[in-house]
């Protein structure tokens, strides 16, 4: 049994979608730290019975890196070689149900993670924001979002871009030009195919549009309850990848690929609503913006030095954050200004909204979500008062700087009373362990950079 919003779905009314739609496999999946989707196929027989009473995914998941690399630092009471990598206990969200268009015959759902003792598996993504949310649930709050991205797609496949050392990739289309009809137009098929199957798979879009870059586009996703949302964000990057491949193409969301070229935001449109009758939390008709409006903005100001890394989780999320570039560098916030961390939007009883800015399209929207909320509520809790806006936050010279480096961070986050408030001691250790592990690997690497800068000269 599963839940879509307040409606629950039973596994009679799953049956009969997929009767109805001649289903004749189950595709599975979970999200690991990095946002990766990891995940299997069954059979129709496998998925009734684990619908029922769940069934086994091997831990491994939050063991290894982006590249099945094992870590070698993770807290010993998580996983590893000591625990032999055993199964989780999971159980299948029906009401993550959706049909695969592009692979006929087949239904995908999400699952949800449980340990030895049935308690949600402490560091699994989805069931860190299902915490947060369940916390201002029980407020009466319903928190909504909506994901923004940008992404660059190349025509090249896994193959080629291995065989180049990744460089030379060849773009989709050249030079810049943002928000051009003509691009669009000229790759209707691909376009046109995002567009269409992503509906198709319950990931509406809003907008789509070519960003300022070769090959960049944007896609703004319509806003959901936040776990929702957060389900859209993050299967939006593997189905625009499976779709990109039909057409030879291959996407990015990497925060910054290229030195010369913009980077890669992924911002977070968030609201807060009442339950019943249900209002915008936000919304002030006289002033624009609540008090609670105000109070949730200074929270995420107050706490994003503390959350960052959740909010710029690679070493790549920090070429991206420089002056200059449309990305924040330090913790300010203004009424409709593109130069600040925190974006307020006042406007209508349905459209006054608060959006992150600081997120690049690396994000597992599920923390950075996790992150938003819990900062917002937090500065709810505390009534923190919010500072003078910023209208150029480049300019603003006494605002917090954020990190410039994921160890810097990482430390931050580490060292957080707040955010083993908010998200657990077990999950905290074990991220921070996780980002640590991408540092020592960073620092060994030699890069194109050092090699053109140094081997000749020095």
């Amino acid at each position: 049994m599963g839940h879509e919003g307040n409606r629950t779905v039973t596994l009679a009314q799953i049956q009969e979608h997929l009767d109805a739609n001649k289903v004749t496999r189950i595709k599975l999946g979970v999200f690991d730290a990095d946002g990766v989707l990891r995940g299997k196929y069954i059979s129709m027989d496998k998925f009734r019975s684990a619908a029922e009473g769940g069934l086994g995914f091997c831990d491994v998941i939050f063991g290894w890196d982006l590249h099945d690399v094992l870590y070698e630092n993770v807290d010993v009471t998580v996983t590893g070689w000591h625990t032999g990598y055993p199964d989780c206990h999971a159980r299948i969200d029906l009401s993550t149900f959706r049909l695969i268009p592009w692979e006929p015959g087949t239904a995908f759902f999400l699952m949800d993670l449980y340990d030895a003792q049935g308690a949600p598996y402490a560091i699994a993504p989805r069931q860190v924001l299902q915490r947060v949310v369940q916390y201002a649930e029980a407020k009466a709050i319903r928190p909504f979002f909506a994901a923004e991205y940008e992404f660059w797609m190349f025509q090249e496949t896994p193959n080629t871009v291995r065989e180049k050392g990744y460089r030379n990739l060849k773009t989709l289309t050249p030079g810049m030009f943002g928000y051009s009809v003509l691009r669009a137009s000229q790759n209707a098929p691909l376009v046109l195919d995002i567009i269409d199957l992503l509906g198709a798979f319950n990931i509406a879009l809003e907008g789509f549009h070519t960003e300022t870059g070769p090959g960049v586009y944007e896609a703004a996703i319509f806003v959901d309850h936040a776990v929702q949302a957060a389900d859209k964000a993050a299967l939006f990057k593997t189905a625009v990848k499976e779709i990109a491949a039909r057409h030879n193409v291959l996407p990015t969301f990497m925060a910054k690929w290229n030195s010369e070229l913009p980077g890669s935001s992924g911002h977070l449109h968030q609201s807060l609503w009442s339950h019943w009758p249900s209002e915008n939390l936000f919304h002030d008709e006289k002033t624009g913006m609540s008090a609670t409006m105000r109070h949730y903005i200074a929270g995420l100001l107050h706490n994003m030095q503390e959350f960052q890394v959740l909010y710029c989780p690679t070493v790549n999320s920090y070429k991206r954050t420089v002056p200059g570039t449309w990305a924040p560098v330090n913790a300010t916030w203004g009424v409709d200004s593109r130069t600040c961390a925190i974006r307020a939007i006042p406007g209508s009883a349905k459209s006054t909204r608060v959006e992150t800015r600081l997120t690049g399209a690396d994000i597992n929207p599920y923390l950075a979500m996790a992150a938003s909320l819990a900062a917002g509520l937090d500065g709810i809790e505390r009534r923190l008062e919010l500072p003078a806006p910023a209208a150029n936050a480049y300019a603003a010279k006494d605002a917090p700087p954020l990190a410039r480096n994921l160890r810097e961070a990482t430390e931050r986050f580490r060292a957080s009373a707040t955010a083993r408030r908010w998200f657990g001691d077990a999950f905290v250790d074990h991220y921070a362990a996780t980002r640590e592990w991408e540092m020592r690997l960073a620092e060994k690497a030699v890069t194109d950079w050092e090699l053109a800068r140094y081997l000749e000269i020095l």
